[in-house]
């Protein structure tokens, strides 16, 4: 039996029902540099997977937890790179109102959640969801949410099953499997201790969260200036003379993760649950992986019947979504996994196959796109071939080995980019502006 003192969510009957919010992780234009060149027009977070940018795939999941009435955004960009998303999701979901919590730096996973405990906390909510706004899935929330309550849990993670040989590159998860309590956690281990790995996406009761983050910084501070954290930032600012109060520690521990410094010990706790989603998930962490997510969410908004997504037919093959305003020839044959974003237009006899075509794109008559991102405002020619290569939809990643140097499998145009009439451009990410005359294979042209 725990030692724990017993959960907020447990209240007398006829007590009112716990309160619940939401935050969603954005990081700051100095992560995603993995997803160049597309970040270098827009942040990962805003740049869209079929029809929808990244973070509002989560809104949309968000919106399904009725009792949810604020959702907080956590990351360092300038506040107006996300006011007019803020806007439109305020109008697209008037129940919860929508803040932008910025940082005055990369504070890691858990550091921006300490930092803004005083907003998280106000009004009193009992526990709060953390979705890393990264990751493509079906955030099975209210799951989540029953969990936690028939557990009397203190934090619930959701998790997946991935390949043995890919494990190791995410948090990995030992669970018992009866009752799904989480025994151990790892971020990252060197050898082989679970296939069960951790999605991103938490539920943490406010009580149990916050003293946890705590400990982590309290432990940072009293750890010697000779350990070194490779994957962190700002680590002068971590190491000042400290003293106690909650200011100065703020300032001290510039970078505190979730994943590596604090889930860990609340496994330690006994109430820490996961709850292992047997549906589709996967990282967006490079350019090329926003392919496959795509297909993941068209896929998903095919399953459940959305009326966004183009009506089947002889030359669309489900599941494909175009832009009210894009104007595509009828003789083109789109799909699968197909995006296409506005005022983009697809000439006669163009074939598209898994790829994300975005706005003001034009693509001429008889060309071929596959397993390829064309970016904002570009050019491909007539006759042309641009195209990737095809990846399992079960791999977590968008690389592959060609004459011995590892190349992206998905084909990459930045914005405004052309290629030439009869051009053959085969595993390449190009950086913008750029205009593709001759034939090209497994190069980043710069």
């Amino acid at each position: 039996m725990s030692l724990q003192p017993p959960s907020l969510s447990m209240r007398p009957k006829g007590g009112s029902a716990p309160s619940t919010k939401a935050v969603i992780l954005v990081g700051g234009p100095s992560r995603g540099t993995r997803f160049r060149p597309l970040s270098m027009e827009l942040p990962k977070p805003l740049f869209p997977v079929a029809g929808h940018p990244i973070i509002e795939h989560c809104f949309r999941a968000v919106a399904k937890v009725p009792e949810i009435k604020e959702v907080f955004i956590v990351g360092y960009y300038e506040e107006t790179v996300f006011q007019p998303f803020i806007n439109s999701m305020s109008n697209v979901f008037p129940q919860f109102s929508v803040k932008y919590l910025r940082e005055y730096q990369a504070l890691g996973t858990a550091g921006g959640l300490y930092h803004f405990r005083d907003v998280i906390l106000k009004g009193r909510p009992d526990r709060f969801f953390v979705l890393n706004a990264d990751v493509c899935c079906s955030f099975p929330l209210n799951d989540m949410l029953k969990l936690f309550e028939d557990k009397d849990a203190e934090a619930v993670m959701l998790g997946t099953r991935v390949a043995n040989e890919s494990a190791t590159n995410f948090g990995c998860i030992v669970s018992d499997a009866h009752t799904k309590r989480v025994l151990h956690y790892v971020e990252k281990p060197e050898s082989h201790i679970s296939n069960l790995i951790n999605c991103g996406v938490y539920l943490f009761s406010t009580e149990c969260i916050f003293p946890a983050i705590r400990s982590a910084i309290k432990r940072r501070t009293e750890r010697p200036r000779l350990l070194s954290y490779p994957s962190s930032e700002n680590l002068e600012s971590s190491f000042y003379q400290g003293q106690d109060d909650d200011d100065d520690e703020d300032r001290e521990n510039a970078v505190i993760r979730l994943e590596q410094d604090v889930l860990s010990d609340i496994a330690d706790s006994r109430q820490f649950f996961v709850l292992e989603t047997k549906d589709f998930w996967r990282q967006i962490k490079t350019a090329g992986s926003a392919v496959p997510a795509n297909a993941l969410y068209l896929m998903k908004a095919f399953q459940s019947g959305s009326e966004e997504l183009a009506a089947p037919s002889a030359n669309l093959i489900p599941p494909v979504y175009i832009h009210p305003s894009a104007q595509v020839d009828p003789t083109a044959k789109l799909g699968p996994n197909v995006s296409i974003g506005p005022r983009v237009h697809v000439g006669a006899g163009v074939r598209i196959k898994e790829s994300i075509v975005l706005e003001d794109c034009e693509i001429k008559h008889d060309a071929c796109v596959m397993y390829t991102i064309v970016g904002w405002h570009s050019k491909i020619g007539a006759w042309a071939r641009v195209e990737g290569t095809p990846t399992p939809i079960t791999s977590h990643t968008t690389s592959i080995v060609k004459n011995g140097v590892k190349v992206q499998s998905i084909t990459i145009l930045g914005k405004e980019c052309g290629v030439g009439d009869e051009v053959r451009v085969q595993n390449c990410v190009c950086l913008p502006y750029k205009e593709l005359k001759r034939d090209v294979s497994n190069e980043v042209i710069m």
